[in-house]
């Protein structure tokens, strides 16, 4: 594996309506965390349109090692994984991945 690839996390949940809003709340919280660390890009939360109860994070990191290594032991990962730690059973997938292809239309 290249440490020095861009390495996209996708976390997939099953969030029910009754925790949906202590969910998103969670991750609002948590993107502080995630702002203040020198290893994270960018993230997005999304949720399903058809399934209204998946819901998807995807955080971009400057590599798999510095998510591993740099991040989870650094002092921002405390307090992170306190937020997002309740929703942790509802994790239906949790891994890193790597872009081969990317395409984006041109803005006029």
């Amino acid at each position: 594996m290249d440490n020095n690839t861009i390495s996209t996390e996708i976390i997939r949940y099953k969030i029910s309506q009754t925790d949906r809003d202590k969910f998103i709340s969670a991750y609002t919280e948590a993107q502080k965390h995630l702002q203040a660390s020198e290893y994270c890009l960018g993230y997005e939360l999304i949720h399903g349109e058809e399934e209204p109860e998946n819901f998807i994070v995807i955080i971009y990191w400057t590599s798999t090692n510095d998510h591993l290594a740099g991040f989870r032991k650094s002092p921002v990962f405390g307090p992170f994984f306190n937020l997002v730690k309740p929703f942790y059973n509802n994790i239906q997938e949790m891994k890193h991945y790597n872009t081969l292809l990317k395409w984006e239309k041109e803005k006029k």
